[in-house]
């Protein structure tokens, strides 16, 4: 366990870097290194004093921004760290009794004057604890006088030229309709004009938030029959998941309205999920629907029916042109009849082919050495090895190609 004195000399130096980070693999290495340090920052929690606490959260948070200002955070591992050490900044704050007026005037700061990074919000509803009554008070004063010196509201924030500024009071707007637990606050500053799927879905879940679950179940099914897009299928799948955690009973109706109206192999999985018994009640409809979209009903009847002898069928009958499925069906129908196989693999392989590259060619070549291994004893192991001189024949022009067929141990040209 890491000692009072010795914390922030074992966690900053973690933290803080003066390398360069605009190199991918430099960022996700350093990222990774400031997971460790709030791994050790939290772990030293329960035996620390907590003023020590979080004076090296704040120093760590400090740093971080500083940081990620400056690296290729792509995979987001610097990102998320940061995050964790912002989950963590008020929970040390109300642990040390962090005086008011020092931690707001930091929070303002932190959300209008940081020129440098403007892309991760606070949450006054985690901040509530160490602000308290009077601080919470003293805090939306704060946020008012902001809004005062912008003046009239404009019509587009996105227009404006303090668009940040708009953003960040509608976002605290939000958030402490939710601390308040205000219901026509909630629906004004989540809602607004009702005309995005999304935003009928954030007020579904800031009514969850709060313990309105009546309230949150039908703002889902508002985004949720909002239109066909994507944010309305996302929102679906929420109304649904609150459906089943709080309505058991209206779930697999949802489920069975979600899948009629998106129907895919993810809808289907679901909607086989929540039949449970009932299942063969809807097996049919849900395979014919999906007969229109061949890649989804073969996965459906693979990966969720688990029938692949279902699912080969399935896809010679219904034509199946996707590469990427028919891959997938091979490897589980392998154990079912191997020789069988061999065709649809032959077909990936020369379907790889047609790009050039040593990708390519990778691919192509483990596909052909694991055709030489299922027909390996049969009647069809020369026809195979056929298969691979004539396809180092035809592409004796690509030297790339006969070397990875060398990697992969496959047998050279005939005649040579």
């Amino acid at each position: 366990m890491v000692g009072v004195s010795t914390l922030a000399d074992a966690v900053l130096p973690l933290i803080r870097t003066r390398s360069d980070l605009y190199r991918y693999s430099a960022a996700n290495a350093h990222g990774r290194d400031m997971h460790e340090a709030v791994d050790m920052l939290e772990s030293a929690i329960p035996t620390t004093d907590p003023a020590e606490i979080y004076s090296v959260t704040h120093k760590a948070l400090a740093s971080s921004l500083k940081v990620i200002a400056r690296a290729d955070d792509s995979a987001g591992i610097i990102g998320d760290a940061c995050r964790r050490l912002l989950e963590l900044h008020p929970r040390a704050a109300a642990a040390a009794r962090t005086p008011l007026g020092k931690l707001i005037d930091w929070m303002m700061k932190f959300q209008f004057d940081d020129d440098e990074v403007d892309y991760f919000e606070l949450d006054p509803v985690a901040y509530a604890p160490a602000l308290g009554e009077v601080g919470m008070a003293s805090y939306r004063k704060r946020l008012a006088e902001v809004e005062a010196k912008l003046g009239p509201r404009p019509a587009d924030r996105w227009n404006s030229g303090h668009s940040h500024e708009w953003f960040t009071l509608d976002w605290n707007a939000q958030r402490l309709a939710v601390l308040d637990h205000d219901i026509n606050a909630i629906i004004r500053t989540h809602a607004k004009d009702r005309k995005v799927a999304a935003w009928l879905e954030d007020t579904a879940e800031a009514f969850e938030e709060i313990g309105e679950i009546d309230l949150a179940i039908d703002w889902a099914k508002q985004a949720t029959d909002f239109d066909r897009g994507h944010q309305s299928l996302k929102a679906a799948d929420y109304w649904c998941g609150l459906l089943e955690a709080h309505r058991p009973a209206e779930a697999l109706d949802a489920r069975l309205a979600v899948f009629r109206k998106w129907p895919s192999s993810t809808s289907a999985a679901r909607l086989h999920e929540a039949a449970g018994k009932s299942w063969p009640d809807y097996r049919d409809e849900v395979v014919t629907t999906l007969a229109a979209n061949p890649p989804d009903a073969v996965l459906f009847a693979l990966l969720t029916l688990k029938e692949p002898a279902f699912a080969w069928n399935l896809a010679h009958s219904l034509a199946l042109d996707s590469d990427h499925t028919w891959s997938e069906l091979v490897k589980a129908y392998e154990k079912v009849d191997p020789l069988a196989t061999l065709p649809i693999h032959q077909r990936l392989v020369e379907n790889e082919l047609v790009e050039a590259g040593a990708q390519h060619y990778r691919l192509a070549a483990r596909r052909l050495a694991r055709m030489r291994k299922l027909a390996d004893g049969s009647e069809l192991a020369g026809d195979v090895d056929g298969l691979i001189a004539d396809l180092r024949d035809t592409h004796r022009r690509r030297p790339r190609l006969q070397q990875e067929f060398d990697r992969a141990g496959l047998p050279g040209a005939m005649g040579l």
